[in-house]
């Protein structure tokens, strides 16, 4: 079965996140995982661009009930009409999360993975959470580029 790589993102991103994101899509792509996303706009279609750009496949778990306005560059649309608990969907898909940029659905989705605890999660850019004594809430992998993202999944050698 193929690798599967939740990528998570707000849809109002910074043209950075937008960047990182579309590489990640591509690495992720050129190694044959497939990417789930949550399948609308700012990093989650910079993502599925990225993929789609080198033949890749994207899942986008949509949280209305119709494809409609669902990014172009998906190859699997499932529209789950669960509004923002699809994140839960989407975290569980993955053998591993990657977080590209901040927001709170994207905080959200952040959390889920961390409290699932069953694979790495890799935060590109976006928020920083601390713990009551002001230090970064161990756990989360944080990368600076998009090839450092994909190493700290620990899926490819």
């Amino acid at each position: 079965m193929a690798i599967q790589v939740s990528v998570c993102g707000p849809r109002d991103c910074t043209d950075d996140d937008r960047r990182n994101a579309h590489e990640v899509g591509r690495l992720l792509a050129e190694r044959g995982a497939v990417v789930i996303c949550g399948g609308y706009t700012g990093v989650m279609a910079a993502v599925a661009a990225g993929a789609r750009s080198v033949g890749g496949t994207v899942v986008g778990i949509l949280s209305r009930d119709t494809a409609d306005d669902a990014n172009p560059d998906l190859s699997i649309v499932i529209p789950t009409g669960a509004g923002e608990a699809r994140n839960n969907i989407i975290v569980n898909s993955g053998n591993a999360v990657i977080v590209v940029g901040g927001s709170w659905g994207t905080l959200s989705e952040l959390g889920l993975a961390m409290r699932r605890g069953r694979a790495p999660v890799v935060q590109l850019g976006g928020w920083t959470i601390l713990d009551q004594d002001g230090k970064p809430v161990p756990g989360v992998r944080h990368a600076t580029t998009p090839d450092d993202a994909l190493a700290l999944t620990g899926l490819w050698p």
